[in-house]
């Protein structure tokens, strides 16, 4: 087992909640203060907070108190365990969509031989 496999399990368990994926994806922008992430969504601020430390305790965001102002922003390298293990998983994939072209066109060219 690859030693990144702790690290992702913890990125893969931040990422499948929906909130959290948003958070990402709007952080993947820029950074923004707490005020300006919670915004879109309905729930109280404790519990976006909740969210903001489940992607800090996996690597994902950090944050900096400037005065009374939290400002978040996404890690850099943050998602690189994730095109990690998904560069590993594409590759089998792709040598068995490349085997399966070969056998389809090689049956398909005997095919027209006879």
């Amino acid at each position: 087992m690859p030693k990144y496999y702790e690290e992702l399990d913890f990125v893969l368990r931040a990422l499948a909640d929906p909130t959290r994926r948003a958070i990402v994806e709007r952080l993947a922008k820029s950074p923004a203060v707490v005020s300006e992430l919670a915004a879109p969504f309905s729930m109280a601020l404790p519990s976006l907070m909740q969210h903001l430390r489940v992607l800090e305790n996996a690597g994902l965001v950090m944050s900096q108190k400037h005065g009374r102002v939290r400002t978040v922003s996404l890690r850099p390298g943050a998602l690189d365990v994730l095109h990690l293990w998904l560069g590993e998983q594409r590759t089998p994939a792709e040598d068995q969509a490349d085997r399966l072209g070969i056998h389809l066109i090689r049956t398909t060219h005997e095919g027209d031989l006879t």
